[in-house]
């Protein structure tokens, strides 16, 4: 069962289940049920944890033997712990291994550095690999990888898109995720149209590519208006809050509604 965690993270693992009485592999079972979420959240089904059951990040928990309040507890203080870990760094995936060219020489994986992501596909010649533990999604369409920042998105669905600039779709908790409404943290943001014609058919150049890296700060020729980066960063950063219960749901889709509005 450690052939994913670093081993400092599977000993941190091995640490929650000796101290709660509970197997290894149902502890680890429920660990990449958290990691989906990046802790947030998690929906499993371990005998040993009463079978199916879930719980999210504030208080609720669901055992199948409802009720069972020793377990209903056990569980939740397992899935807040491990959900601690993974958020200081102690329960981390190992990185995925070099990939070997035909020329015999290695090379990263096609998303870079990121390290092991929780869920990776392909459609329609996009290939795509989701890590919600670092709260990033990559996209690789011809030949061009772009990778977004996804905020406070917990994406779990994948599908098949008619137009736009990508062929999938991608769903998280607030319905279809719109990708031009995320951060670029690197890659190249394509214009739909190469070219436009104007209504007296002659031709306009295109904008230039947008390329953010992380952190960075866009300065906006308007004065009066905030920077787009720096929105950004400010939802990426209440939404940290909001995941360390520092401020509730309610407060954070109130600031982000707010800061939005101002792009």
């Amino acid at each position: 069962m450690n052939a994913l965690f670093t081993d400092a993270s599977f000993q941190n693992i091995i640490n929650v289940a000796n101290r709660y009485g509970i197997s290894v592999d149902a502890v680890t079972n429920l660990t990449h049920a958290l990691m989906r979420s990046n802790g947030t959240m998690a929906q499993f089904n371990i005998p040993e944890l009463g079978g199916g059951g879930q719980w999210m990040q504030g208080g609720m928990t669901m055992v199948g033997d409802m009720f069972n309040n020793q377990l209903k507890a056990t569980v939740d203080g397992l899935c807040i712990q491990l959900s601690n870990l993974i958020n200081q760094g102690g329960i981390q995936y190992k990185p995925l291994p070099k990939i070997e060219n035909q020329n015999g020489s290695q090379s990263g994986n096609w998303w870079g550095d990121l390290g092991y992501p929780n869920s990776t596909g392909s459609q329609n010649g996009t290939s795509y690999a989701i890590f919600s533990n670092i709260g990033r999604l990559a996209i690789q369409q011809n030949g061009k990888v772009t990778i977004f920042n996804t905020l406070d998105h917990q994406i779990g669905g994948v599908g098949q898109q008619q137009g736009g600039n990508y062929s999938v779709t991608f769903t998280s908790q607030y319905g279809t995720v719109n990708l031009s409404s995320l951060p670029i943290v690197s890659g190249v943001q394509e214009e739909s149209n190469s070219q436009q014609v104007n209504n007296n058919n002659q031709l306009q150049a295109p904008q230039a590519p947008v390329v953010s890296e992380p952190a960075q700060i866009i300065e906006n020729n308007n004065n009066n208006s905030e920077a787009e980066g720096d929105i950004f960063g400010k939802i990426e950063k209440l939404a940290n809050l909001k995941d360390k219960n520092i401020i509730s749901v309610e407060e954070f889709e109130s600031k982000k509604s707010d800061l939005l509005s101002r792009l």
